[in-house]
């Protein structure tokens, strides 16, 4: 029996195929199928089985897609209301593919309806249990993303499903998840890439704390997640278009000086440093990186013309995949080049570049100076530079105008958060400064430079 991870990064979540006998089964696959299809392809079995733990509300699930051009089974939770033929999978159920029994454990917390399957062979020895956003590694999925109202009833009902879990399953039986690797789905951070239900009994919150302990340290820990999760439960539930991995049409440098006239969302894929040293005025920094994804979809106004520039096709490509899956599937275009190429014989932008140190020198030479945090909340509480001001970069467009006029040096916790900040900040006419760096590097960051103070206001 194989169990394959396929890893997506950049949204801190994994899929699964277990293989066995030339029968395959996935679990909670992303929009881009052709990497599971590859995968079935190189270990030479068939998908009979697509699962989903629940309706994902972090990205739009490539399980409806898979299940049609496979003619897999596609199972999902009994008590979502969906709008596609499924087969219901309700606590209990036993699932057979091939030699292998997966077993339904209803396991609410993250979702009402959410549920784990228990992997068995033949002989129904357990081997492994996919948890989806219950029991994640040292920790477990939130609990507030379907609304307030729901949050207290839906933490305690996780309390209890990662407790059945220890409480029916050996304790070597191997723990997968589906989120826990950086996803804003975990309610507070994971550590380590594998485990088994007889360490989580050691070291998961839900099993060393009381319930109510657990319940209130959870809901204090929650903190903002992507704006953009508002739009995937209600895409998943009716169910995804196929995915378009198409070249997106290409754009001239005269339109797009048109596109950055009218103020609309043109997205530089550049390194923040590139970008500060030369850049379409008007543009915004989004580097592709592990974090892309994420932020543009955070800050994006939904359903607006999106035109991506990239240094290569390549680049453009890999933009365009992480973007169908959290389904922004529609771009107006993209332009391929250098800037100065580009800007068609325009002037370019450009902002300098400093870190931690080079921001103390600054300070101690001007108290005036206008220093923006671009940090979560729960990072500020931790401390932050003196004097500076804190806006979240998800809500510097609306507050923009809180920033003064001029010159801002704007930080983040590793500089990706304040070049697309700097952007923002270039567009609106004020001249940034990116401190680019880590904050809480130990050589360099803000404590290093004498920077950071413990106590600021949030």
């Amino acid at each position: 029996m194989q169990i394959d991870i396929i890893e997506t990064t950049s949204l801190g979540d994994r899929s699964y195929l277990v293989s066995d006998a030339g029968v395959g089964v996935v679990i909670d696959p992303q929009r881009d199928i052709d990497r599971v299809q590859a995968l079935a392809a190189d270990r030479g079995v068939t998908i009979s089985h697509v699962l989903e733990t629940h309706v994902h509300n972090d990205y739009v699930t490539g399980g409806l897609e898979l299940a049609r051009v496979t003619g897999a089974a596609y199972v999902v939770p009994a008590g979502d209301s969906v709008s596609y033929e499924r087969v219901p999978a309700s606590d209990g159920d036993v699932l057979v593919a091939g030699p292998m029994r997966l077993q339904v454990l209803h396991t609410p917390g993250h979702t009402h309806h959410h549920v784990a399957y228990v992997l068995a062979d033949a002989e129904g020895s357990v081997q492994a249990v996919f948890t989806g956003g219950s029991m994640l590694y040292g920790a477990t999925g939130r609990t507030d993303l379907l609304g307030a109202e729901h949050t207290d009833t839906l933490t305690h009902a996780q309390f209890h499903s990662v407790r059945r879990l220890v409480d029916e399953l050996p304790a070597g039986t191997a723990v997968f998840p589906s989120h826990g690797f950086g996803s804003f789905c975990a309610a507070t951070p994971t550590s380590g890439n594998s485990s088994t239900v007889g360490e989580q009994r050691k070291v998961n919150p839900a099993l060393t704390q009381d319930e109510q302990a657990f319940v209130d340290q959870l809901i204090a820990g929650l903190g903002a997640y992507p704006a953009y999760y508002a739009h995937m439960g209600p895409t998943n539930a009716a169910g995804p278009d196929p995915v378009d991995l198409s070249t997106p049409r290409a754009v001239d440098p005269e339109e797009l000086a048109t596109r950055l006239a009218a103020g609309e969302w043109v997205v530089d894929l550049r390194a923040r440093t590139a970008f500060a040293a030369g850049h379409l005025p008007g543009a915004l920094n989004f580097e592709l990186s592990n974090n892309f994804v994420t932020y543009l979809g955070w800050l994006y106004d939904w359903g607006a013309p999106l035109t991506l520039i990239g240094e290569s096709e390549q680049q453009v490509a890999d933009a365009r995949r992480e973007l169908v899956r959290i389904g922004i599937d529609r771009l107006a275009g993209a332009a391929v080049g250098n800037p100065d190429e580009l800007a068609a014989g325009r002037e370019l932008g450009c902002y300098p570049v400093t870190d931690f140190a080079g921001l103390a020198a600054q300070l101690d030479n001007h108290d005036d100076t206008v220093v923006l945090d671009a940090r979560r909340d729960d990072e500020r509480a931790a401390g932050g530079v003196r004097g500076s001001i804190h806006i979240p970069i998800h809500e510097l467009s609306g507050r923009v105008d809180d920033v003064p006029a001029g010159e801002v040096w704007v930080y983040c916790g590793s500089g990706y958060r304040a070049s697309i900040a700097a952007s923002i900040l270039a567009r609106t006419g004020r001249r940034p400064v990116l401190v680019d760096g880590g904050y809480g590097d130990p050589d360099t960051g803000s404590a290093a430079a004498g920077l950071h103070i413990a106590s600021v206001s949030i």
